[in-house]
C-alpha cells in the first residue's frame, strides 16, 4: 500500500501535462524535437527501462519524397511492469510497450504526447486501481518532464 501511495504521489507531482479531450497527455518542451527525443531516450535508459525502437517519421516521409515536420516516436518499456498488465488481460499487449511521440507543431513548438495509461487500458479487464497503472503514469510523467527540460 505504501508503494502505491508513493507511486500516486509521484504521478501527481511529476506530470506537468495537459489532458486533451481524447485522453492524450501533452507536455511542452523547451527544446527542439531531436534534443527532446535524445533527452527522453537518455531518461528512459537511465531509469533502467528498455528502448525497443526510435522511429523517425519525418525520415520515413522523406524516403517517399513527402514532407513531414520533425516527428519521432520512442517505443520503450519495463517488462517487470508491463507483464503485470498483460497477466491481468493479454490484450494489454496491444498498447505495450509504451510509446511517446515528440513532434513539432505549426508554430515550431516541440511537444511530447502519450496516452494516459488509465485510459489506455479502459476497455480491458484491468482494475483502474492496479498498482502498475500508477507506476506507468508516474514514470511517463517523470520521463516526459525530464525530456521537456522541466
Amino acid at each position: 500500500m505504501t508503494r502505491l501511495l508513493a507511486a500516486m504521489a509521484i504521478s501527481v507531482s511529476a506530470i506537468p501535462a495537459l489532458a486533451s479531450e481524447d485522453d492524450l497527455m501533452m507536455v511542452e518542451s523547451s527544446a527542439d524535437v531531436a534534443t527532446t527525443m535524445d533527452r527522453l531516450e537518455a531518461a528512459v535508459t537511465g531509469a533502467g527501462a528498455t528502448v525497443f525502437a526510435r522511429v523517425d517519421h519525418a525520415a520515413g516521409a522523406a524516403s517517399v519524397d513527402m514532407d513531414l515536420g520533425p516527428t519521432q516516436v520512442l517505443i520503450f518499456g519495463n517488462p517487470k511492469i508491463g507483464t503485470q498488465a498483460m497477466q491481468d488481460d493479454p490484450r494489454a499487449g496491444l498498447f505495450l510497450p509504451m510509446k511517446v511521440l515528440v513532434y513539432e507543431d505549426g508554430d515550431g513548438q516541440a511537444w511530447l504526447a502519450y496516452q494516459n495509461p488509465e485510459e489506455m487500458f479502459d476497455n480491458l479487464d484491468i482494475d483502474h486501481d492496479a498498482e502498475y497503472i500508477a507506476m506507468m503514469t508516474g514514470a511517463l510523467g517523470k520521463l516526459t518532464a525530464k525530456a521537456a527540460g522541466d
